[in-house]
């Protein structure tokens, strides 16, 4: 699959579902509401989804949420997925989780083949972590980790760089991470769905500071690794670990987009930061046969646009899209 601009998409992050045991402050509202279920498709319906893509030249598939280890069965889609990984179609079954389930699930998801998970964690303190997740529990994270890593599967923490907030502890996390293996990647806060006005303006820290920063402690060297993602590392000479730096705002890095997002509904969203988007849920229960859905993906993918318009000052504080992050996965 090719966008209009060459790239070649070979990158599909799936949202098994728009619920989640944590209610981020920088993600969700506090009362949200979430979809009824019978608009969800099910897990064999997102199966068949994503194995459309992977016939199509899909190499890499990431599930997300909202919280995806919350899903009902879920692992029953990690392992009909895992087939492709058996097959050599796929090189990469991942996801991105907010660590709660990983005690219970890490063996399973290892033994199906997933090799690395994101884990998105934004402070070691646990009373911070409570207001920031408002309603998570760090030490339940922290079983989470420990299981991972005895069942073998690489961590990658992810943090939301929040101005006031978590921006005096990124020397500690990053010992801390790099003292357990882990690679660590700092996040710009994204504008999207409606968390209120001031409050994301507030949290709003450019990287470029942040980066400033931690360049005064730590000798940063940039490096060539390269996920599949949109991060660009660094080596932390001090530790030897791995530090990555995702920046929407202040630097975007939507030139080299391989990416396209499909939803719990069967929604396809070819870009995080645009509402343009497919229904491919129709096609799919048109027919047995994917003739039909494979052309509503083709037309989808020639409509990928250039790159978002994420933006946020004193003008413009408010989403930049109205869906929440937890609708897409960020």
């Amino acid at each position: 699959m090719i966008d209009p601009f060459g790239r070649h998409i070979s990158y599909l992050r799936v949202s098994v579902t728009d619920r989640c045991d944590f209610r981020c402050v920088y993600c969700m509202a506090e009362d949200m509401t979430f979809l009824p279920k019978a608009e969800v498709l099910s897990l064999e319906e997102l199966e068949r989804l994503c194995t459309a893509f992977v016939r199509r030249g899909v190499k890499k598939l990431r599930l997300t949420g909202g919280e995806p280890l919350v899903r009902k069965n879920v692992m029953s889609l990690f392992r009909g997925l895992g087939r492709h990984l058996d097959s050599g179609a796929l090189e990469e079954l991942t996801l991105t989780t907010n660590g709660s389930q990983l005690a219970k699930y890490a063996q399973e998801l290892a033994d199906i083949g997933v090799r690395r998970v994101n884990v998105s964690m934004d402070t070691l303190d646990p009373d911070k972590f409570r207001q920031l997740t408002r309603w998570g529990d760090l030490d339940q994270v922290m079983r989470g980790l420990d299981a991972a890593q005895r069942a073998g599967l690489a961590i990658k923490i992810n943090a939301v760089a929040l101005r006031g907030v978590n921006d005096g502890e990124f020397d500690e996390m990053i010992r801390w991470s790099h003292g357990r293996g882990m690679d660590m990647v700092l996040i710009e806060v994204m504008p999207m769905g409606e968390i209120g006005d001031a409050a994301r303006l507030d949290q709003y820290l450019p990287l470029s500071l942040a980066r400033s920063e931690i360049a005064r402690h730590f000798t940063l060297t940039e490096t060539d690794y390269r996920t599949g993602g949109p991060a660009r590392y660094f080596k932390v000479e001090e530790t030897g670990g791995r530090l990555g730096f995702i920046t929407p705002l202040t630097h975007n890095f939507c030139e080299s987009c391989n990416r396209v997002r499909l939803t719990c509904t069967g929604t396809l969203y070819m870009c995080l930061g645009q509402e343009d988007a497919a229904d491919l849920r129709a096609p799919l229960r048109a027919s047995e046969s994917d003739d039909v859905l494979d052309r509503a993906i083709t037309e989808a993918i020639a409509r990928k646009p250039k790159g978002h318009d994420f933006i946020i000052d004193r003008r413009n504080s408010g989403p930049a899209v109205p869906r929440h992050m937890s609708v897409t996965g960020g």
